[in-house]
């Protein structure tokens, strides 16, 4: 193995990198000091709820999209193939019950924090347990999301480590700061198009040098690198169509069901149809990033083959493998590594900067304004821009823990993923359960934040005493969930008993979690006694089960509180859908 080759970035680089950083804060600025300046909680937290379509849908893009992503899908197709493509399947059910069950829900009943449902449904305990398990979540997630980026880059061209990582953390913090919520969304919109626009320069300029997207094709079709659909239904196999299509359901409702961070963008619109609307054009949109980051994997398959960077020890991880292939590629072309990591580091900021506004949001509306309900406007306003300020402090002390941390770097990780589906099985148990009371609620959470810590734990340890014949990803398998489990979760191990859930494969965390919180809580609420229909606040639970119970009289209906109805339809858009499948058939093609 030879030492890890370093490139050097141009004075052009670096102004294109630098013009980032300035237009980000810029539009930070632009809202700071226009239209009502930030003056409220409503207008700072919430965007005064006058968000259109597009922004919103946009920012719901950037928000998970993130540099983690940016460096993992590629170097995973590369790795492993195009089997990954088949997530894709999953964005279906994963937008379109978010876009008809969850968002009616939260919109209706003029939320600014998700959590601020689960005391409406069940009681203020049940809220702070929701709060504090999400700031736990993205407390940790931030500082990875911020050094990962920050570490590749220093390893593949020397770019100055906590140069990089101050830049993104302060700038960050700045615009949050100061812009609100409005300011985070547009900046999303612009570091989207960045991404977009660095993404594609490298697609096109690679696969010209590897002689035309014919040649690409050929070379992975020789190397195996084309995969066709596997029907496997074993939930100890890393990649299948039912684990990437199916188990991708559960890990896209975490996210785009319940995460404050994509709520608070729904709550933020002008009307329930454009909330749900933007689900629709977010649709699309994922299945472009998804294509995209399949074909820079390709396109590096056809430069390197079986040769890889790691394999020759030009790049001492996966994670540095696509930007050592970026700066390969534009070796002759200055300017355009600027504009790759530019969009390598628009994916953080994007991502960092919903985390500050939405834990901002969480810590204003759930825990300081119950106990001081008397609080003037302008000083819960200054408090919010002290929180997002906080947040942004702790996140850069979070990516100096991350550097010291070394391989539990990848335990962090997956904290995210473990966190996620215990709290989508509480919104669930809520939502579609009208018996589920509070103690079940408590109950069921801790009982699936303990099961996804046993086997997340469990598979770490596993992993590090078990040697795996397949290279590890430090990156991402999972463009919007930035492969927060992967690292952990993937050992071929097959054993027998206990330890056969450890091999679990990480696409199932979500389901498998969020599934124990719903069983536990549906239990311990039946044998503490179920809530009766004239103890739940209207419009706190989804109709679903007095649809698929419609057949049963209705005195037993009501004994299951089935007949709550959910007031005021909105307009549906079903009939896009097949146009949606179409799309996604032109994209696999």
């Amino acid at each position: 193995m030879g030492e890890v080759v370093q490139m050097h970035f141009t004075t052009v680089d670096y102004v294109i990198f630098a013009l980032l950083l300035v237009a980000s804060a810029g539009i930070g600025l632009f809202y700071a000091f226009s239209g009502g300046r930030q003056r409220t909680t409503q207008e700072f937290l919430m965007a005064d709820r006058s968000m259109s379509c597009l922004p919103v849908s946009l920012s719901l893009l950037a928000t998970f999209q993130s540099a983690v992503a940016i460096l993992g899908a590629p170097s995973e197709v590369y790795t492993f193939g195009t089997e990954y493509w088949f997530l894709g399947c999953s964005y279906f059910l994963g937008l379109l019950i978010p876009a008809h069950v969850f968002i009616p829900v939260f919109y209706r009943l003029r939320l600014s924090s998700a959590y601020e449902y689960l005391e409406l449904r069940f009681n203020k305990t049940v809220r702070i347990c929701g709060t504090a398990t999400f700031i736990f979540q993205m407390v940790i997630y931030m500082g990875v999301v911020l050094y990962a980026p920050a570490l590749a880059l220093n390893a593949v061209t020397g770019f100055d480590l906590w140069g990089a990582v101050l830049a993104m953390g302060l700038v960050c913090t700045l615009y949050t700061a100061l812009g609100g919520l409005k300011a985070v969304m547009w900046t999303d919109v612009f570091q989207t198009v960045v991404m977009f626009a660095g993404q594609l320069a490298v697609i096109v300029v690679g696969t010209s040098q590897a002689g035309g997207i014919a040649e690409v094709w050929r070379k992975a079709i020789n190397g195996s690198r084309i995969s066709g659909l596997d029907l496997n239904p074993n939930p100890l196999e890393r990649h299948t169509f039912w684990t990437l299509g199916v188990g991708g359901v559960f890990l896209m409702l975490a996210l785009y069901g319940v995460n404050q961070a994509q709520v608070q963008r729904y709550l933020s619109s002008r009307t329930e149809k454009e909330a749900v609307m933007s689900c629709y054009v977010v649709f699309p949109c994922q299945q472009v990033v998804l294509c995209l980051g399949c074909l820079m994997g390709l396109v590096m398959f056809a430069r390197y083959g079986e040769d890889s960077p790691l394999d020759k020890g030009y790049v001492t991880t996966n994670d540095q493998m696509v930007l050592y292939f970026v700066m390969d590629v534009f070796r002759d072309l200055p300017g355009l590594p600027g504009l790759f990591v530019a969009c390598l580091f628009s994916g953080a900021l994007s991502t960092i900067s919903s985390a500050f506004n939405s834990l901002a949001t969480v810590t204003m509306e759930d825990l300081i304004k119950p106990h001081f309900p008397n609080m003037t406007e302008s000083k819960a306003t200054l408090l919010s821009k002290g929180l997002a300020l906080g947040y942004g402090l702790v996140c850069l002390a979070m990516a100096y823990i991350a550097s010291i941390m070394g391989s539990m770097l990848q335990a962090a990780f997956s904290i995210f993923g473990m966190v996620g589906g215990p709290l989508l099985g509480l919104f669930c148990l809520g939502m579609f359960f009208p018996w589920a009371n509070p103690i079940g609620a408590v109950v069921g959470l801790v009982s699936g934040l303990v099961m996804a810590f046993w086997i997340g734990i469990g598979s770490f340890v596993m992993r590090m005493s078990v040697p795996t014949p397949a290279p590890a990803l430090n990156a991402t398998a999972l463009p919007l969930f930035d492969n927060i489990t992967t690292t952990v979760m993937t050992t071929t191990v097959k054993s027998a008993g206990v330890k056969a859930l450890y091999s679990l494969s990480y696409m199932w965390y979500s389901a498998h979690n969020s599934a124990t919180v719903v069983v536990v809580g549906l239990i311990v609420s039946l044998l503490t006694g179920p809530m009766k229909e004239k103890e739940l606040t209207p419009g706190t639970v989804y109709p679903v089960l007095g649809t698929l119970l419609f057949f049963l009289p209705d005195r037993y209906r009501e004994k299951l509180c089935c007949i709550t109805p959910l007031a005021q339809k909105v307009t549906s858009y079903f009939h896009l859908f097949p146009l949606l499948f179409v799309f996604q058939y032109l994209c696999f093609q």
